[in-house]
């Protein structure tokens, strides 16, 4: 990785934040508990795929439509962030492969 690659990706990542702060709060503070979750156990791709940019268009898709947050994602927000990244491997995933090569 490159220093341009750096910059370009912090570019993106300032430019995903920017649209997350003019969602508005019920649906910002949803996504910043979402983005918390994966970045603790989510996804070990996160930083290279599309998963958080995606979010914020659906969210933005959901303001547009003059919905709630709980309306776009359901009750159950872990459920739905869960059922995201269903499939994929996770940081979690990793600690529990590296704890049976342990043994």
């Amino acid at each position: 990785m490159g220093v341009r690659d750096i910059i370009e990706g912090k570019r993106q990542w300032r430019a995903l934040q920017a649209r997350v702060k003019a969602l508005p709060p019920d649906y910002r503070i949803v996504y910043q508990e979402m983005q918390r979750y994966y970045f603790k156990v989510g996804p070990v791709d996160l930083v290279d795929g599309t998963l958080l940019s995606g979010i914020v268009d659906f969210f933005e898709e959901g303001v547009a439509a003059g919905k709630g947050v709980l309306e776009v994602v359901g009750d159950d927000v872990a459920a739905f962030s869960d059922g995201l990244i269903e499939g994929t491997r996770t940081y979690a995933d990793v600690y529990q492969e590296s704890l049976k090569s342990a043994e």
